[in-house]
C-alpha cells in the first residue's frame, strides 16, 4: 500500500508538479499516473486527493460531470437519507474509534469526504448464526449525503445482510466489512433509486482466517451507481465469492471497480459480474483487478465479466487486470465477454415455435438468472426476476 503524504508536503508537490498530472500521481512524488490497484493512494483526509479532472485512472469511465455534488467537501445534508437496521444491534463508532478504519481506508475523493462527514458511523454487529437476514434500509430524501457503515461479523458468526438504497438522492458511502477467523458472511447490496440519484459507494472488507464472504452488488435503479468493491483475504484459507448483477437502461451509468488482494496462504476467490444493456446512452463499467501477494503461496484465483448488449447505443467497458507476484499457486485467470444475443440460442427457441420477443426475453433471464439463483434468498430472488421481467417489458428510449 502507498504511503500518503501531509498536506503542507501535498502543497509543495503540486506547485512543483505540472497541471495536468493525476493528482493521485502527486500523492505518491512521482510525476506519472498510478496505473496499477495496489499502488493507489490512501488517506483519510479529502485534502490529499485533491480534484479529479476525469483524465485519472479510477475516474477516466465515469461521468464527471453528474457528480460533481459528491466532490464538494462541504456539501451535506443530515436529513438527506433515512437509515433502518432490523435484525441485528446497531451502535454508533466516531472517527478513531475501533472497529471502525480496520478494514477501511479512502481511496478516491468521496470516499474520504464520506469518511469526514460521516462523524458517527453506524456498526452493524453479527454474532452467532441469524436466522433471517439482517435489512440495512436506505432511504434518499433529496440533497447529499454521507454514510460510513461498519459490518463487523464475530468470529465463527453465521449471517447474511442486505444492503437496500431506495429514492432519490446523492449519495457518498462507505461500507466497512470486517469478517472475523471462521465467520460466514452473505452481503447482499441492492439499487432500486429513482432515475435521478447519484451513488457512489466504496466497500472494503478483510476476511479472516479460514472465513468467507459472498458479496453481490445488484443494480436496476439510479442515474449514477458507483459500487466498488475491494476484498482483501488477509487470513489463512480465506475465500470470497464476489458477484454483481445489473440492469442498465437509456443514459444510465453502472460501474463497478473490483479489487480482491490475495494476502494470505491458501486462499481462493470467484469473481463474476453480469450485465445486460439496452437504449441509447446505456453504459455499464467493469475494471476487474486481482493481486496475488508475495507471500499468498496456494491461492486459486479467478474473475470474469459478461455484458448482454440488447439494443443499438449501448455501450460497455470491461477492462480485467491481473497482478501475480509468487509462482507458487493453484490457478489465477481472468475472462471477458460482451456481443448480442446469440443468434444460435434464438433459432433454437423459435424452431420450437416460441415467437422472437419471447425468445429474447427467455436468454436475457436465463443469462442473468444464474447469479440471482447464487442469492439463495428465495424472496429476494424473486422480486429480481420480476425486476428483470419489468425492465424487458419497457420500450427502450430512443
Amino acid at each position: 500500500m502507498a504511503a500518503t503524504t501531509t498536506a503542507s508536503e501535498q502543497t509543495a508537490r503540486t506547485e512543483q508538479s505540472h497541471a495536468h498530472i493525476d493528482p493521485a500521481a502527486r500523492l505518491t512524488g512521482y510525476d506519472v499516473p498510478v496505473q496499477t490497484r495496489s499502488e493507489r493512494p490512501r488517506s483519510y483526509d479529502p485534502a490529499d486527493f485533491g480534484a479529479p479532472t476525469g483524465r485519472e485512472v479510477n475516474w477516466k469511465h465515469t461521468p464527471m460531470n453528474r457528480i460533481g455534488a459528491l466532490l464538494d467537501a462541504d456539501a451535506g445534508d443530515p436529513d438527506a437519507v433515512t437509515v433502518t437496521v432490523s435484525g441485528a444491534p446497531v451502535g454508533t463508532l466516531a472517527i478513531g474509534q475501533a472497529p471502525r478504519g480496520t478494514a477501511f481506508e479512502p481511496e478516491d475523493l468521496t470516499a474520504a469526504i464520506a469518511w469526514v462527514k460521516a462523524t458517527q458511523a453506524r456498526h452493524v454487529v453479527v454474532e452467532g448464526e441469524a436466522d433471517e437476514p439482517i435489512v440495512i434500509g436506505v432511504v434518499g430524501n433529496g440533497g447529499v449525503a454521507h454514510e460510513h457503515i461498519v459490518i463487523e461479523a464475530l468470529p465463527n458468526a453465521q449471517a447474511t445482510v442486505v444492503l437496500r438504497h431506495s429514492g432519490s438522492v446523492a449519495l457518498a458511502e462507505n461500507v466497512e466489512i470486517i469478517v472475523g477467523e471462521g465467520a460466514h458472511l452473505k452481503l447482499v447490496t441492492v439499487q432500486e433509486w429513482q432515475d435521478d440519484a447519484i451513488h457512489l459507494s466504496a466497500h472494503q472488507a478483510r476476511v479472516g482466517k479460514d472465513a468467507t464472504l459472498r458479496h453481490f452488488i445488484v443494480s436496476f435503479g439510479g442515474g449514477v451507481v458507483r459500487v466498488n468493491p475491494n476484498v482483501r483475504l488477509a487470513g489463512a484459507g480465506s475465500h470470497a465469492d464476489v458477484y454483481g448483477i445489473g440492469f442498465c437502461d437509456a443514459g444510465q451509468h453502472l460501474e463497478n471497480q473490483v479489487y480482491v488482494f490475495h494476502e494470505g496462504t491458501s486462499t481462493s476467490a470467484d469473481v463474476l459480474y453480469k450485465s445486460a444493456l439496452q437504449g441509447v446512452g446505456a453504459h455499464t463499467v467493469w475494471i476487474g483487478d486481482v493481486l496475488i501477494g508475495p507471500d499468498a503461496f496456494g491461492t486459486d484465483s479467478y474473475e470474469a465479466n459478461r455484458n448482454l448488449v440488447l439494443t443499438e447505443g449501448a455501450h460497455a467497458d470491461s477492462i480485467p487486470n491481473l497482478e501475480i507476484e509468487i509462482g507458487d499457486i493453484i490457478g489465477a485467470g481472468h475472462a471477458s465477454a460482451t456481443g448480442r444475443f446469440d443468434d444460435e440460442q434464438l433459432f433454437y427457441l423459435q424452431a420450437r415455435g416460441i415467437d422472437e420477443a419471447e425468445a429474447r426475453r427467455l436468454v436475457v433471464l436465463g443469462f442473468l438468472s444464474e447469479l440471482v439463483q447464487r442469492l439463495r434468498l428465495p424472496e429476494l430472488e424473486a422480486e429480481l426476476i420480476a425486476d428483470i421481467e419489468r425492465e424487458l417489458g419497457e420500450e427502450p428510449q430512443a
